[in-house]
């Protein structure tokens, strides 16, 4: 195989196992993986709702068709909301932030944007998952 496909299946193989796909593809957590590749990576309506107010992962097919693949590098460590693990992206090899960007234009353009996150105070539309709240704070004495 290419340098191009491999890196392409690569990308395939960790979307699946880093969790991409558990917030970033409609229905894939809930279904224990069992959504079509097609729809994979395309986003999702349901909010992450907590004290950073709401966020709504976007739609990474969309994303990276619109970055070169060095800017994408860029994008995909840059510090997000929770829930987004960003430091586990940070964390990875180039190669293999390099190869999630492959495999999404592969995959190519599908779906539509994720909806806008929503500022702290704001109540989001359902669905959405939330986080407990922080607890109080002790009182001193």
């Amino acid at each position: 195989a290419s340098e191009p496909d491999q890196m392409v299946q690569r990308g395939r193989y960790l979307a699946q196992i880093a969790g991409c796909n558990d917030c970033h593809t409609p229905g894939y957590m809930e279904s224990a993986g069992a959504v079509d590749e097609k729809l994979w990576l395309t986003g999702d309506t349901v909010g992450w709702h907590g004290p950073w107010g709401t966020t709504y992962p976007p739609n990474l097919r969309l994303v990276a068709q619109m970055l070169t693949e060095d800017q994408w590098v860029i994008h995909a460590r840059t510090p997000r909301r929770p829930p987004m693990p960003w430091f586990a992206v940070r964390d990875m090899t180039d190669s293999d932030v390099r190869s999630i960007y492959q495999y999404l234009r592969h995959a190519g353009p599908a779906g539509e944007p994720a909806p806008a996150a929503l500022d702290p105070g704001v109540e989001p539309p359902e669905p959405v998952f939330r986080a407990p709240p922080p607890p109080p704070a002790e009182k001193g004495g």
